[in-house]
């Protein structure tokens, strides 16, 4: 059965499930494609307000699929520059997309799941789920920006020793970290990822999509260019009609409808 990115949806959340299990939901072109039409799509879709990403059956992903890259080696350099460029596309869509991503990770996310969990903007694990990138035990180095994710949130020797070693880390330890923000029992990370995008759908979703703009943008303003751009988002905000309900809920004492 060949790899596949599966979507259903559960009121206004949308679910994308990574489908090899034969390669326990190895990735490759054909899911990177998938991921960011599908991204694209609930994009313009009113009746998306989030997005939960996950694996079917005991495991979130492998990461990439060793047959398929040791046969790229007998290709041109360019073959597998294209596969990862599209890797890349996905996880630049995750970051750039204007909704709440939830990732629900069972098992294990290794090398390029890894990645894309940590591109997400939740990550709800389970408690026996394992982290790893082990691309130096196969004499390769990181993609998905999984570097560029742990650099920036973990101390350097930490992040060195992930990487140059490959040593696992569980979702208790990352939740010490910040990685992960909740810790579900064993199956239950898909559910529990499910009631956080149903608190989140509940939101209005301008403020939200303000909110990850800003997150995203910090590391690269100024102080001042990023009180600009605050300036900017809450002024647009105080005049979208969702200020108008949220704060006359809260006068009034009753629950927004957005």
């Amino acid at each position: 059965m060949p790899a596949e990115l599966q979507s259903t949806s559960q009121g206004q959340t949308l679910i994308l499930t990574l489908h090899n299990p034969e390669f326990r939901n190895a990735l490759g072109p054909e899911i990177y494609a998938a991921g960011v039409e599908a991204l694209n799509g609930a994009e313009r879709s009113p009746d998306v307000r989030s997005v939960v990403i996950t694996g079917a059956g005991p495991w979130f992903c492998a990461g990439g699929n060793l047959q398929r890259l040791q046969a790229n080696r007998q290709q041109p350099p360019a073959v597998q520059a294209e596969s990862i460029e599209g890797l890349h596309t996905w996880i630049e869509a995750i970051r750039l997309f204007p909704k709440p991503v939830l990732a629900a990770v069972e098992g294990a996310a290794a090398g390029a799941g890894f990645s894309l969990a940590l591109a997400c903007d939740f990550v709800l694990a389970a408690r026996d789920a394992q982290f790893v990138m082990a691309y130096s035990s196969i004499a390769l180095s990181p993609d998905g920006g999984g570097s560029w994710s742990l650099a920036r949130a973990l101390p350097r020797q930490l992040v060195t020793e992930l990487l140059m070693f490959g040593n696992r880390i569980s979702a208790s330890a990352l939740q010490q970290h910040g990685l992960v923000n909740h810790v579900s029992e064993p199956g239950q990370a898909l559910q529990d990822a499910l009631q956080w995008a149903e608190r989140l759908n509940a939101r209005a979703p301008n403020a939200l999509a303000s909110i990850k703009d800003l997150i995203n943008e910090a590391g690269e303003h100024t102080l001042t260019h990023h009180l600009e751009a605050e300036r900017d988002h809450f002024v647009r905000n105080l005049h979208h009609i969702n200020a108008g309900i949220g704060i006359d809920a809260f006068l009034n004492k009753t629950t927004p409808r957005y």
